[in-house]
């Protein structure tokens, strides 16, 4: 266990390096919340042109998160054996993660990063349980001694600001591979204050890192920050459009060599130009003329285009982006959506790494130590998949029938179908079992009738 001294060193240590990761991390988050900064205009701009270019803003990142992360929902845990769900799924249920996997995975996809803390505690009951919380990567810093090979970090600092009055301070929570260290620091101080330690004794720092697709070196930019330069381009190709719409989108009429009438102030009338009336003017050198509009169509095609660049960068279907959706057959849905489905399936390999791990260390608090060391357990995630059950249905049923493929094994590719259901289902094909003579004279029967070991 680290000594009081050296955990305010090591929060000392970590806290320079989990500033500068903020600061690229409050970028992105201003992105997401269409809270960055708008358009390129000129220093003199007026009031309207502010206006226009805060309407500019027209952000489809969010759109790009959503479309991975809405089909990302892990519903079951299994076994190596896959004779029924792991122990450690009833943890799951208890810390009610099925609603709060989606924040976990938005922002693994928007950052690049996002942490699993599991430590013990107890539920409503007061019975001991282990505790599964999800941490955003802007509250939160592992460090690992190989960050590209090691499971487990060596330290995790998580940082939760607090006011109280007029002072603003920084509670930190350092974890290690036995204790969780309290300690407090000033919003721009360096050197924390101790406050408190509470062992785990788990053995290892209990905090999981949800990583989007990590390459070698140990980076994971995320879905967000590659995409900002074409977002900003897409802004400002709008507020171009919009200029240009407010400004010059209609026809301007001239006259020339005619003085204006002037009103009481002295400021010059406007003529009364409409359907019932003709320019005319007293001075034969007096000369009407006409500004034709400006032509919107290559700034709506910029626009597009800009959009169409976002989509296959970001893998996204262009539909998603653009809202245009012609009259495509199934397989020409499927295929436009065949660069987002290799995406998230790959996302679904990566995220249930990181899950299986954090159940396996929710066993081990647990007790659960056979479970703990089930490397072979699996999460199963949800197909969302446009299919209807009638298909499902059809193609499932042949392949039990064609393949000899036991129908206990296929429950499991049925859309919406829960680890839950599946048990159930099994519990009641065993209960009808039982309770058919049927089916118990023909049991014994084969019994009798197979040779001797």
């Amino acid at each position: 266990m680290l000594s009081r001294r050296d955990a305010v060193d090591t929060a000392a240590g970590i806290l320079p390096k989990y500033r500068a990761e903020l600061e690229r991390l409050d970028r992105i988050d201003r992105y997401l919340r269409n809270e960055h900064d708008g358009p390129y205009m000129p220093r003199a701009a007026s009031t309207e042109y502010k206006l226009l270019a805060k309407r500019a803003r027209t952000n489809l990142l969010p759109l790009v998160v959503n479309g991975v992360a809405q089909a990302l929902y892990v519903e079951g845990y299994r076994r190596s054996d896959g004779a029924a769900p792991a122990g450690a799924w009833q943890w799951w249920q208890t810390n009610g993660l099925d609603a709060r996997q989606s924040a976990i995975h938005r922002a693994a996809l928007a950052y690049g990063t996002a942490y699993v803390t599991v430590t013990s505690g107890v539920d409503d009951l007061g019975a001991q349980m282990p505790v599964i919380r999800g941490v955003s990567p802007r509250r939160m810093l592992a460090v690992y001694q190989d960050e590209t090979a090691d499971d487990w970090p060596v330290f995790a600092l998580r940082v939760d600001p607090q006011q109280a009055g007029t002072d603003r301070r920084l509670m930190l929570r350092l974890y290690d591979d036995t204790a969780v260290h309290f300690l407090s620091v000033d919003t721009s101080g360096d050197r924390p204050e101790y406050i408190d330690t509470r062992t785990h004794d788990i053995g290892l720092c209990p905090v999981v890192r949800f990583a989007d697709v990590p390459d070698l070196e140990g980076r994971a930019p995320g879905e967000v920050e590659p995409l900002i330069e074409v977002q900003d381009r897409i802004n400002q190709t709008v507020f171009d459009l919009l200029v240009a719409q407010t400004f010059s989108s209609f026809k301007i009429r001239t006259v020339s060599g005619m003085a204006p009438q002037l009103d009481e102030h002295g400021q010059p009338r406007p003529l009364p130009v409409d359907a019932r009336r003709f320019l005319m003017a007293k001075d034969p050198d007096t000369k009407f003329g006409q500004l034709d509009e400006t032509d919107l169509r290559p700034l709506l095609a910029s626009a597009d285009a800009a959009m169409r660049h976002m989509a296959v960068i970001s893998q996204t279907p262009p539909q998603d982006l653009l809202g245009e959706l012609a009259n495509l057959s199934a397989e020409a849905l499927t295929a436009a959506r065949d660069g987002q489905t290799r995406k998230r399936i790959e996302r679904e390999h990566v995220f249930g790494e990181a899950w299986e791990q954090t159940l396996r260390l929710a066993a081990y608090v647990a007790g659960d130590t056979t479970g703990a060391r089930d490397r072979a357990a699996q999460v199963a995630w949800r197909d969302v998949e446009a299919r209807s059950l009638a298909q499902v249905a059809d193609a499932l049923g042949k392949i039990a029938q064609m393949l000899a493929v036991p129908v206990e094994a296929l429950w499991s590719r049925i859309p919406g179908v829960t680890a839950t259901d599946i048990e159930q289902w099994r519990q009641m094909r065993a209960t009808e079992q039982a309770a058919d003579p049927m089916r118990r004279l023909a049991d014994q029967v084969e019994r009798q009738a197979a040779p001797p070991p």
